[in-house]
């Protein structure tokens, strides 16, 4: 059975991770809020701002696994644990990406980095608490903006492991 994608914004003002979801007809919402650039944490605005369990509302960091950049998606309510990150991914060690090559090779700025439609496809891990959850809540690719879909198809389009990768 193939499910329709739910559009709520024009292709015209769609970004690269609105247009993958639409182009593999994948099943999502557009949630779209006020951004404040004062915000301490681009995550929890966004749960607070959707009125959404900030456990639900996903973030998306860019790590440096043994020289690989990787992606991890993992709830706002908590942090990454990078020793579990690589550990996921097959590496020995991690650490943060440095925020500027993170954002030339995603295509996106921080704050607005999606796990969909990256300019370069890397190595995702999905935090297994997405599990738990129908939907979650991911960046659509800029800031103010996020999109909710399931977690099966986030894992899906991504080709992201699963594994405990959060803390708290």
């Amino acid at each position: 059975m193939t499910k329709k994608p739910k559009k709520q914004q024009q292709a015209s003002g769609a970004t690269p991770a609105i247009v993958a979801l639409e182009k593999a007809g994948t099943a999502f919402s557009v949630h779209a809020y006020d951004h404040d650039p004062a915000a301490a944490s681009y995550g929890e605005e966004a749960a607070e701002a959707l009125g959404v369990e900030p456990g639900r509302v996903f973030k998306t960091l860019v790590a440096d696994v043994d020289g690989a950049l990787t992606v991890a998606v993992v709830p706002v309510s908590g942090s990454l644990d990078l020793k579990a990150l690589a550990a996921a991914v097959g590496g020995k060690r991690a650490a943060m990406a440095d925020p500027a090559a993170a954002e030339r090779t995603t295509g996106y700025v921080r704050g607005g980095i999606s796990p969909l439609g990256q300019r370069k496809r890397l190595p995702t891990a999905l935090d297994a608490s997405a599990r738990s959850h129908t939907t979650i809540c991911v960046s659509a690719g800029r800031r103010g903006l996020e999109v909710e879909l399931s977690p099966a198809d986030l894992a899906l389009l991504t080709g992201a492991v699963i594994a405990p990768i959060a803390r708290g």
